[in-house]
């Protein structure tokens, strides 16, 4: 009996120093600068006068709750785990294009798409990157979600000098802490919201390049090109505390043309209020992937997708946030596939390139081939 309590006794010791080690490994790794920095001090002290700051949070324009009614995180982890799509990821690689990003035409007004929602903007002469996430995850644990086979032929080295670097909201898989850190020095300046300049000066980002943005504002980039910072319907957080800084869309207005940067966001009200306000729109980029009914709210489905172009009288739908990364249970092409058929019903010319592909933003005449349908 002696010799049982013994046993035990050890075993017991060796189970509580493990967990005593592997408690030290989570708290040092969550030192890690990936996960950002918190608002504080005379920055949240900004935040505190926005009108969509309550207690402490950024708050939607109507109720958004982050699970829909009927759903747990207990049963979200279930359908992750259990319920996947079998073609949850492609077996083969996405198709792509290398092409020099340093040497595009000053006088054409040009869109690249890296996969998901990565992509790069020649306006009016002025270079201007969106969320770009090079560095092959979407997640602050390694190998956990890494970009399909495929769609990691561009990096940072690739880019010109970039004359402003706009970011959505403050997720892994739209503000990448490695892609961010080696893009210093090539950027001219940030547009964020508010409170997200908090992970980029703590990222070595010098406070002179940042400007944070709270919804319905105006930023002048140039004569004839500025950018307006409109509301979304979609949450932030990098850590535990969520909603402590501000998600965003953007309309980009030049002389003759009328850009639409989505951003991450659920459908609501909002996009029939930017139609009004700023319609007809003549390139709306809109989210379009990693979906499901359990968190319905903060991200469209392709059929409001589609709807989501009709309330902002988009004359072109570009669907993103789709073909890099597995963030949901569907498969891997379901997001293309459902949304060009709901496109065509609705009549809404659909720019689908694949990754590197020029869109040329001038020519609304110009041709997308159904790309996903010949991958595996």
């Amino acid at each position: 009996m002696k010799s049982i309590w013994l046993i035990f006794r050890r075993l017991m010791i060796v189970l509580l120093s493990l967990l005593v080690i592997l408690g030290i490994a989570l708290i040092l790794y969550l030192q890690h600068p990936q996960f950002g920095k918190v608002p504080a001090g005379d920055r949240l002290e900004h935040i505190s006068l926005s009108p969509h700051f309550k207690d402490g949070v950024f708050e939607n324009l109507s109720y958004t709750p982050s699970l829909s009614e009927g759903y747990s995180y207990l049963k979200v982890m279930y359908m992750f785990f259990f319920e996947k799509s079998r073609n949850n990821t492609p077996k083969e690689a996405i198709p792509s294009i290398r092409i020099d990003l340093k040497t595009l035409p000053e006088d054409e007004d040009i869109l690249v798409w890296f996969g998901h929602s990565s992509y790069f903007l020649k306006v009016e002469g002025v270079s201007i990157l969106v969320d770009p996430v090079f560095s092959g995850n979407a997640s602050p644990v390694p190998e956990t979600t890494r970009a399909f086979k495929g769609t990691d032929i561009y990096d940072t080295e690739d880019f010109p000098d970039i004359d402003y670097l706009i970011i959505t909201h403050d997720h892994y898989d739209h503000l990448d802490y490695k892609t961010i850190k080696k893009l210093k020095g090539k950027v001219k300046k940030v547009i964020c919201g508010l409170g997200v300049g908090s992970h980029l000066e703590y990222w070595g980002y010098t406070t002179d390049i940042l400007e944070e943005h709270d919804w319905n504002e105006t930023v002048e980039l140039k004569e004839q090109l500025r950018l307006h910072t409109l509301p979304a319907r979609h949450f932030s957080g990098r850590l535990f505390k969520r909603n402590n800084t501000l998600w965003m869309s953007y309309l980009l207005e030049t002389g003759s043309h009328k850009i639409y940067l989505g951003g991450d966001s659920g459908y609501d009200g909002h996009f029939a209020e930017i139609g009004k306000r700023f319609g007809p729109i003549d390139f709306a980029i809109l989210e379009n992937g990693q979906y499901n009914m359990a968190w319905h709210a903060i991200h469209c489905l392709p059929r409001e997708t589609v709807q989501a172009a009709l309330d902002l009288k988009a004359k072109r739908l570009m669907p993103v946030h789709s073909s890099k990364f597995s963030l949901s249970t569907h498969s891997w092409k379901e997001p293309l596939a459902e949304v060009s058929r709901l496109a065509e019903e609705a009549k809404i010319p659909l720019v689908t390139p694949v990754i590197g592909e020029k869109v040329k933003l001038r020519d609304d005449k110009q041709v997308f081939k159904s790309w996903w349908e010949g991958v595996e």
